[in-house]
């Protein structure tokens, strides 16, 4: 009888998934490295009300930013043209805004920006984001000569965990999870770690030369589904 594998996923993820893996012997304990609580000041408000009120280009890379902006909708419709992170972040856009006010998604913060400079209509952008954000999206707008207005519509907190069992892959999920966990942390070297994205995969190698192997598709459900087939042989 074959080993049972053992994953930790450092956010949570669909609980349909975490039963198709125990079903192949693959078993997921899930310990969210991160918490996200919305701002909730009333500057930030008064920003976003702002920004409703009037058409703008406006950017979100993060579903939690999503999220604590669309608290503040009741039942409006800004007259905005939103680029946005593709899969999850794009999904609930698309739920809490409309799919019509989608004008671009990426799969990276690199090539939303690209894709916003792309457009020589665009002078300026809203950026809805969290206060640990990176610099890469802004950078690149500002360096075109767009001007970026930054509202900090949620902040992430770190969790500590220490992980006493031994684990054959990790699900890891952004850069500030990355860091959290390997503060408190060591793994072995046969550990399979699975990123999100490049920017994750980047965050990781600063602390490990484990073999990363990151999503071909973004979304947090396509990184479980992936280490799922890499594991069961699919």
């Amino acid at each position: 009888m074959a080993q049972p594998i053992n994953i930790l996923s450092t956010r949570p993820i669909d609980s349909a998934l975490i039963e198709t893996a125990g079903s192949k012997d693959i078993f997921i304990e899930v310990k969210s490295f991160i918490e996200t609580i919305p701002v909730q000041s009333a500057a930030i408000t008064q920003e976003i009300e702002n920004a409703l009120s009037k058409s703008a280009t406006v950017i979100f890379t993060s579903m939690n930013a999503v999220d604590a902006v669309a608290k503040h909708l009741n039942g409006r419709k800004p007259q905005w043209n939103i680029y946005c992170i593709g899969t999850t972040t794009d999904e609930l856009v698309k739920k809490y805004f409309g799919e019509g006010l989608i004008t671009g998604t990426a799969y990276n913060a690199a090539d939303l920006a690209a894709l916003i400079i792309k457009d020589r209509f665009i002078d300026e952008v809203i950026f809805f984001c969290g206060n640990q954000r990176r610099n890469e999206l802004p950078d690149m707008l500002r360096n075109n000569d767009i001007i970026v207005h930054e509202t900090e519509v949620y902040k992430t907190i770190a969790v500590t965990h220490k992980i006493n069992s031994a684990f054959n892959g990790i699900l890891f999920f952004s850069p500030s999870a990355v860091e959290c966990f390997f503060s408190n942390n060591t793994i072995n070297e046969q550990t399979i770690l699975f990123a999100i994205g490049n920017t994750t995969a980047g965050a990781i190698k600063q602390f490990t030369g484990n073999k990363i192997i990151i999503s071909a598709t973004p979304g947090k459900e396509n990184l479980a589904e992936q280490m799922i087939a890499y594991f069961a042989g699919d």
